[in-house]
């Protein structure tokens, strides 16, 4: 297993529009360098994709970086919906942190991963005792 950077919705949404949210672009841009620099992978998980995408015109924006960066969708399994749901019952959250959960049980399939977010908390706290994972707020 490699180290990973793991994209939630917010972070994609950050390198997408950057010239919109030039402050989250600026923050996710600096750690997808130093990702890169570390030869780390950089992956989103397939139902990030359900938040940002929503078969419009404007999913461009989406597809260049998907495509023009090197970033890697990471499909769903069954085995991730699994610790996903166990994530959500541990901390307590509901079904409104789905996506939350999905990438906190990507990002446990790698030996060590940073999840890049604008929702530090949430994460966090489905990471909890994930001692592989790193939060890092952008």
């Amino acid at each position: 297993m490699a180290q990973a950077l793991i994209l939630d919705s917010e972070a994609l949404n950050a390198l997408a529009w950057a010239s919109h949210r030039s402050v989250l672009a600026e923050r996710a841009r600096a750690i997808l360098t130093v990702a890169y620099e570390e030869r780390a992978l950089v992956r989103v998980p397939a139902p990030v994709l359900a938040e940002v995408c929503r078969g419009r015109p404007e999913d461009a924006a989406i597809e260049r970086v998907l495509n023009g960066k090197g970033i890697g969708v990471i499909e769903l399994t069954e085995a991730m919906a699994r610790r996903a749901g166990a994530l959500l019952e541990r901390a307590g959250l509901g079904s409104a942190q789905a996506v939350d959960a999905f990438v906190v049980a990507t990002a446990m399939a790698f030996a060590s991963a940073v999840i890049a977010t604008h929702d530090p908390e949430d994460l966090a706290r489905l990471a909890s005792g994930a001692r592989q994972i790193r939060v890092f707020p952008i």
